[in-house]
């Protein structure tokens, strides 16, 4: 791992987040990407295998970003 990893409890409460996205929603799609791919990482860090922690952060950003925007999208 490089540098310092998001604490894995973040990490799990994003993932929660982002499959309670309405399957209605615009942002769902993107949501089920993020989701793959944060559960791949989590994996890795569980495994103890070497993760890039820059890609976890712009990662977690992009989960908290994609949150932000389907709640805009049901006001």
């Amino acid at each position: 791992m490089d540098d310092e990893v998001p604490p894995l409890d973040l990490i799990r409460l994003l993932l929660a987040r982002l499959e309670r996205i309405s399957a209605d929603s615009y942002w769902a799609h993107r949501a089920s990407g993020v989701r793959g791919s944060l559960l791949r990482t989590v994996e890795a860090i569980e495994l103890q295998r070497p993760i890039s922690s820059l890609k976890l952060k712009m990662l977690i950003q992009t989960g908290f970003n994609i949150l932000e925007a389907s709640i805009k999208e049901k006001r």
